[in-house]
């Protein structure tokens, strides 16, 4: 067999022992959100996050949110392209796949935003929004796709890094606060997030896995880099 072939994946637990950072932090996530969200109501995040607001906690969110967004997916896929073109494509085959994912789920659960949430209930004069922030409505509230996204494009990044511990360790940071970013904002509820962050991570160990079946090799042009020069 050569490394033109496609091998036997390897197996997810394996892909997992590899990968203790990331997953360590996942396993602690799926937890503790799994006890907030039985020993807690519905909108309890968001309100314990508006009565602890702050200004720069309002700045910081407000920009966060963004880096689960496109401009990230594209800014990733031109840098790789100096690295190597075939984590160009995984990092567009994961946008692609999540917002699929996202939508499908979306449309399927049908689950109220806060904001109509908390209007049909009748409260919603105790929310105090964040200026200049818009606040989405209507039915599309679970799962959070900001949340997929995050976790499906850092988890990717976490898997592919040479770098486990470390880069692990700060993937997972960034796309669990992204997930916050969006209760915060009051666009999502800690349900939203929950299941979202567990979707985006299964997307990014699918993928993972499935491009493992292909081991590198520079002599294959989906391998190489922009000013790749060959070795003679």
């Amino acid at each position: 067999m050569t490394n033109n072939t496609a091998l036997t994946p390897p197996a997810v637990a394996d892909i997992i022992r590899a990968n203790k950072a990331w997953f360590s932090g996942m396993l602690l996530f799926i937890l503790i959100g799994a006890y907030f969200l039985t020993q807690t109501e519905v909108g309890d995040s968001i309100f314990y996050f508006n009565k602890n607001r702050t200004y720069a906690g309002d700045l910081f969110f407000v920009w966060f949110t963004k880096v689960g967004e496109i401009t990230t997916y594209l800014l990733l896929v031109i840098y790789f392209l100096f690295v190597r073109f075939r984590y160009s494509l995984i990092i567009g085959l994961t946008g692609i796949i999540t917002m699929i994912v996202s939508f499908s789920s979306k449309a399927f659960f049908a689950h109220d935003r806060p904001i109509l949430f908390f209007e049909k209930l009748g409260n919603l004069d105790s929310i105090n929004l964040i200026e200049g922030v818009y606040e989405v409505t209507g039915q599309t509230s679970f799962p959070s796709g900001h949340t997929m996204s995050g976790f499906a494009l850092f988890g990717i990044l976490a898997l592919l890094s040479g770098k486990k511990n470390v880069i692990g360790t700060l993937c997972f940071i960034t796309a669990l606060l992204i997930g916050i970013s969006r209760i915060y904002l009051i666009q999502h509820f800690l349900k939203d997030i929950y299941l979202g962050a567990i979707m985006g991570s299964i997307i990014a160990l699918f993928i993972y896995w499935f491009q493992s079946r292909y081991p590198i090799n520079e002599n294959n042009k989906i391998d190489r880099r922009i000013n790749y020069k060959k070795r003679v």
